[in-house]
């Protein structure tokens, strides 16, 4: 994956997209990790992480991690989710992130010389296109190491890079010892490496 040290990088991450991935290839991400590869690589200027939220719920099973990663160097961009019901009678919930990441990615693209985007969301290839004409170079991490692969097609063509997650999993997978502290250092521990 190439890098330059003087390069500004963007992180954009599709959470339930990521999520997805690097579940479908059997391992946790480590988000101190992720974010401390990335800033090692050039000047980190923004780490976003979407992520729908159920509000109505008691406790959201992603709520202790939304809020460990807005307080270690995550910008966190939220929405609640809706519910609607589908044409066969079906509740279903609806939490598309996909405008959000998309307007933020064009607004910082002046102030970006490289945007790494987590998702394998083929809808993403016009945003791609769009930001590499403002001379922008966009990687793409996602896999197509599962079965089926997670990211589209044009999606991959349309990247200056392409990065398998599997590849990176030895830099950004949770140490599995420390499983069941989910987010390093939250609750004041040490992590031991």
């Amino acid at each position: 994956m190439p890098f330059y040290s003087t390069e500004r990088i963007g992180l954009f991450i599709d959470g339930s997209n990521l999520y997805a991935a690097a579940r479908a290839l059997g391992f946790d991400i480590d988000y101190k990790k992720l974010l401390d590869l990335f800033a090692g690589k050039g000047r980190l200027i923004r780490a976003f992480y979407y992520t729908a939220l159920m509000e109505d719920q008691e406790y959201s099973p992603i709520r202790p991690l939304v809020d460990w990663l807005d307080y270690n160097g995550y910008t966190m961009v939220t929405k609640p989710t809706k519910e609607f019901t589908d044409a066969m009678g079906r509740r279903k919930i609806k939490g598309n992130m996909d405008i959000e990441l998309a307007i933020d990615v064009m607004e910082m693209a002046q102030h970006l010389d490289h945007v790494v985007l987590f998702s394998g969301d083929g809808d993403f290839r016009r945003l791609v296109e769009a930001v590499q004409r403002k001379g922008v170079r966009v990687s793409v991490v996602s896999t197509i190491r599962s079965q089926p692969p997670m990211v589209a097609d044009e999606l991959r063509r349309q990247a200056d890079t392409f990065v398998e997650l599997l590849e990176l999993e030895q830099q950004i997978a949770r140490n599995p010892i420390h499983r069941e502290d989910r987010y390093p250092q939250q609750h004041g521990g040490h992590d031991e490496h």
